[in-house]
């Protein structure tokens, strides 16, 4: 008899295999690197959603584990290695990140495609990610720089900047973000003096802020990262008198720089998606109450790893090549709108067979091949501060 019943258990386990094992969504983010300063609340906040759905009980596929790994933003082997490791030894079902346009073109490309895995960035704004092949398999809450530099070029000239001086990370990011700052800055009148590569890393930046001196400008757009080159371009700027006046881009965003460089940069002003929507102050309540302050990305994570255990439960599959297939679907009306806090009641409500439109905290919608529309938050930096002071 205990044979049988060894063996029934057994039987039951290779039917079931879920039933003997956390479904895991791996965590990519740039803990070490040029934006160190910001993964901590990224992760947190894709945990947070990660809780609320086992707290619900409500999962058909049993509980989720959140597996970080080290993407360091700026490394895209050291970035392939820890996603392989995720994939082939934590056996996650998907991945919420990569965090950096370069190392996330190189997870999808080099992992993430040839495993089948689905991944959502919540950071990733290249626009060469919105043509690149992924077999359906990348999506992202964060919106394109094509968006970001018409914001920017919108504020400098609403601010009656006319010109400007341009320096920018040497990768994807910054110069997808440099490349369509100029087009729409110059399509509204304005005049780039100079576009400048910098390196991250460097000890000395006086070579680059001389270079930019000369050419001159009403302000110097700093399209870089706020824990690294950015950051340097930024105090030797004034510690040579080249620049008083900054325009920070979504990397130069975060509490840690004007803390670093002190009451200087009050008065500058940046840009980062952002919404005041209903539920982006429900996510900051969430946030509060689980111990952390929101921050940049927060917000993007918290719904990029609800999209994934949505679909999940949308498509009744943790696959991703299956649940793929439906992250559109729960992200995008028709259906009842979801807000953070609300994704226990969402998976009732799949579970039921209803449509759901999850709006999460950053008023989402994806369009295109499954990237943010994007709101984006105008930025004062104020008493050493990063205020966000108006939406568009």
């Amino acid at each position: 008899m205990k044979k049988i019943l060894i063996s029934l258990i057994l039987s039951i386990f290779l039917i079931f295999p879920a039933f003997a094992k956390n479904v895991k969504i791996g965590i990519i983010l740039g803990f070490t690197g040029p934006i160190e300063s910001l993964a901590p609340v990224m992760a947190k906040s894709a945990e947070l959603a990660i809780e609320e759905v086992n707290n619900s009980g409500n999962f058909m596929h049993g509980k989720i584990e959140g597996v970080r790994a080290d993407s360091t933003c700026v490394d895209a082997a050291a970035a392939q290695a820890a996603a392989e490791r995720l994939i082939t030894s934590d056996k996650v079902s998907a991945i919420m990140g990569a965090d950096c346009s370069g190392v996330t073109t190189a997870v999808l490309k080099n992992v993430a495609m040839p495993n089948g895995i689905v991944m959502i960035s919540p950071s990733a704004t290249s626009p060469a990610l919105s043509t690149e092949p992924d077999n359906g398999l990348f999506f992202r809450t964060a919106p394109s720089d094509a968006r970001q530099g018409e914001v920017i070029a919108d504020l400098l000239i609403e601010k009656g900047f006319k010109s400007a001086a341009l320096s920018h990370t040497n990768n994807d990011y910054g110069k997808g973000l440099a490349a369509s700052i100029q087009k729409n800055f110059i399509s509204r009148g304005g005049k780039i003096t100079v576009t400048a590569a910098h390196e991250d890393g460097k000890a000395d930046y006086s070579a680059e802020v001389a270079a930019l001196a000369q050419a001159g400008g009403d302000i110097l757009i700093v399209a870089g990262y706020l824990d690294q080159g950015g950051k340097g371009i930024i105090q030797t700027s004034l510690d040579n008198g080249a620049f008083d006046k900054f325009f920070l881009p979504d990397g130069m965003i975060g509490d840690s720089l004007p803390k670093a460089i002190g009451p200087d940069l009050n008065g500058s002003i940046g840009s980062v998606p952002g919404t005041d929507s209903p539920g982006a102050a429900k996510y900051s309540e969430l946030a509060k109450k689980a111990g952390f302050e929101s921050g940049p990305y927060g917000p993007e994570s918290y719904d990029s790893a609800a999209l994934i255990m949505l679909a999940m439960e949308k498509s009744k599959s943790t696959l991703s090549n299956t649940f793929k297939k439906s992250v559109m679907d729960v992200a995008n009306a028709p259906g009842e709108k979801i807000y953070p806090g609300e994704l226990g009641k969402a998976l009732k409500l799949i579970k039921a067979g209803k449509e759901i439109d999850y709006v999460g905290a950053t008023a989402l919608e994806l369009v295109g091949s499954g990237e943010s529309s994007g709101s984006f938050a105008e930025i004062l930096i104020d008493n050493e501060k990063t205020n966000k002071v108006s939406y568009r």
